[in-house]
């Protein structure tokens, strides 16, 4: 998804977190002024805004912007959503797929703003848990389908690199809403397909 410069980058914020992680420089013994380091803090302050930018996202709006009208009430399923996101804990990277679902009641929405409203809610500092439910919930309360389904593999940084360091570790959580909570043989449906 591309956004342009403006909708992600302030000036003056830019330069006020560069200013902040020159000083982290400093304290972690580094000199901010050699020359592998001199354009870190501004490189960094870019990074963080653009990891962050989905605070500035309305979900709601995104599937707003392409609702239609349709009779269709079968299951809507968008796999293998490579997500990206931020964990709040301690501001590292955690990646995976998320695989969303939903049963249309009258309204359906472009394929494309499901995977919207994915980045949305994992570009913003994050739990997986949190982002989960997020993502359910906004299309539960836009669309109001019959259900949402929404599981999400991620594998966390400050787990792998730091602290357990343990590689491989895959996380693993899931939301159901409607006819998906209620009904075994739909949320078994989906989760055999996302198999």
């Amino acid at each position: 998804m591309a956004y342009t410069k403006e909708e992600i980058y302030d000036e003056q914020t830019t330069a006020a977190i560069a200013e902040h992680y020159k000083a982290i420089l400093e304290l972690l013994g580094e000199d901010p002024d050699r020359e592998g380091l001199v354009k870190t803090p501004e490189r960094v302050a870019k990074a963080l805004q653009f990891l962050t930018h989905g605070s500035q996202q309305d979900g709601a709006e995104i599937l707003r912007s392409a609702m239609f009208k349709e009779e269709y009430q079968q299951m809507v399923l968008v796999k293998d959503i490579e997500l990206y996101s931020t964990c709040e804990h301690h501001v590292m990277p955690f990646i995976g797929k998320a695989h969303v679902a939903y049963i249309p009641n009258g309204t359906i929405t472009g394929l494309s703003k499901i995977a919207r409203v994915v980045e949305t809610f994992a570009r913003r500092l994050q739990v997986q848990e949190r982002l989960t439910t997020q993502i359910r919930d906004c299309i539960q309360d836009t669309l109001q389908p019959l259900g949402v389904a929404v599981v999400i593999e991620a594998s966390h940084t400050c787990m792998t690199l730091r602290g357990v360091q343990k590689a491989n570790a895959v996380t693993t959580t899931s939301a159901f809403s409607g006819i998906f909570l209620r009904d075994e043989r739909t949320r078994n449906e989906f989760l055999n397909l996302i198999r």
